[in-house]
């Protein structure tokens, strides 16, 4: 079930509820009676497992061939790299 945060809007007291979804929102506060509301923050979302990144979606299959192509760009790069102080000196 989940937690929600409550404050009163006359003295500012603020609580916690454990409450199902089917229930109503608390309307009383309990120290002084007055209205509360609810208070929206943030939330801790935690995404586990893989696909969320793009580097998560990339399988065995895709990976040889990108593979393939970065090993390839990889030596082109490592050519340019030997080349250039070659020309340098």
């Amino acid at each position: 079930m989940p937690t929600y945060s409550y404050a009163c809007k006359q003295c500012g007291h603020r609580f916690d509820a454990v409450q199902s979804f089917s229930d109503a929102a608390l309307t009383e506060c309990p120290e002084c009676g007055g209205e509360v509301r609810k208070q929206y923050g943030s939330i801790g979302v935690t995404f586990n497992g893989s696909g969320f990144y793009r580097t998560d979606s990339r399988g065995s299959g895709s990976g040889a061939s990108g593979g393939g192509s970065s090993s390839s760009s990889t030596s082109s790069k490592s050519e340019t790299k030997t080349s250039a102080p070659s020309s340098a000196s």
